[in-house]
């Protein structure tokens, strides 16, 4: 054992929503193809090279006879590896490895470290061997991957040296809890959520299938002058796009929710919280400017935890979300 540290408040945001639910996965992935067994064999070293640097990829989370969880951080963390067979007449391969291990239904057990697991396959129709690699969000995200990535091409390539020294995951933990004081934090939610007596729920649905089951996804790209009115309405009410952004996407809620007081998550640039707009209750612009000054408060309480800001809403108290380690 090397160190251990109390969870950053993402940490936190993450592991409430783990915990309740189990169907809730929390991973991110991402498959690969390599053309032979020897690179796929090089790559795995590289992989356990980079975990060997980073603290964070050697963690594991402990919550059980304590009063709040803790992250583990462990001087030696090996690779789960393991190799599927596929099925020959099962179809693409690909698409069968996925299946397998889907992030949507797949589980990690935090108890252990590291937060990582790799399965491989060979895929015979295209002679090539396939890896799907999964990552907790504990640990990290996409973007955490794509960094590991271009550290492991670095080993492959022998330019390790090149690549920065790894930090000590001591001062991401103190930079994150000891900044804004838990009390500043609490008295912030309390005064924005207090009095929200129910939940925005768009169309009447209160709960939703959390496996993306069903889910279609769509897009709608603005154009350009659209864009550029925005921008410039923007700059004349001495406000962001985005604050002008979130009042749109108020408006979509408060219609298909039927209530003008709406409560909705916006991502920040280490977490996700909750924002909180009343549409019709003063005009146009000064609902834009409540909203952005709001936004710039919120920044400042980027590292609260979800679960923090959630105890802050009543009518939670009343319903089955409670926070359980």
């Amino acid at each position: 054992m090397q160190d251990i540290y109390p969870l950053t408040p993402l940490q936190e945001s993450i592991l409430f929503p783990h915990l309740a639910d189990d169907r809730n996965s929390c991973l991110a992935a991402m498959l690969m193809g390599l053309d032979n067994r020897a690179r796929l064999d090089a790559y795995v070293g590289a992989l356990q090279a980079v975990i060997e640097r980073h603290d964070i990829l050697r963690t594991a989370i402990r919550w059980k006879g304590l009063r709040e969880p803790v992250q583990v951080v462990w001087r030696k963390a090996v690779l789960p590896f393991e190799e599927v067979e596929l099925d020959a007449a099962g179809g693409d391969a690909d698409e069968q490895l996925y299946a397998l291990f889907d992030p949507r239904y797949y589980r990690i057990d935090v108890h252990q470290s590291p937060p990582l697991r790799l399965y491989v396959a060979e895929d015979k129709k295209k002679g090539r061997w396939l890896m799907m690699l999964l990552l907790h969000h504990l640990a990290g995200a996409h973007l955490t991957l794509e960094l590991m990535q271009a550290e492991i091409q670095a080993y492959l390539s022998g330019q390790a040296e090149q690549v920065r020294a790894a930090l000590p995951l001591r001062n991401l933990v103190a930079q994150a809890r000891l900044g804004v004081s838990q009390q500043e934090h609490e008295e912030f939610f309390r005064q924005l959520l207090a009095d929200v007596e129910e939940p925005t729920a768009p169309f009447g649905l209160f709960h939703a299938q959390r496996d993306a089951t069903g889910i279609e996804e769509a897009c709608l790209e603005l154009d350009r002058v659209l864009t550029r009115r925005l921008r410039a309405r923007a700059r004349e009410l001495g406000v962001s796009a985005a604050s002008l952004l979130h009042v749109a996407w108020a408006q979509v809620l408060a219609r298909v929710s039927g209530s003008e007081d709406v409560v909705f998550g916006t991502v920040l640039s280490t977490n996700t919280l909750p924002v909180r707009v009343q549409i019709g209750k003063d005009g146009v612009e000064a609902t834009v400017r409540r909203t952005h000054a709001l936004l710039v408060e919120l920044g400042r309480h980027e590292h609260a935890s979800l679960p923090l800001a959630q105890r802050a809403v009543r009518w939670l108290h009343r319903h089955r979300y409670s926070r359980r380690y």
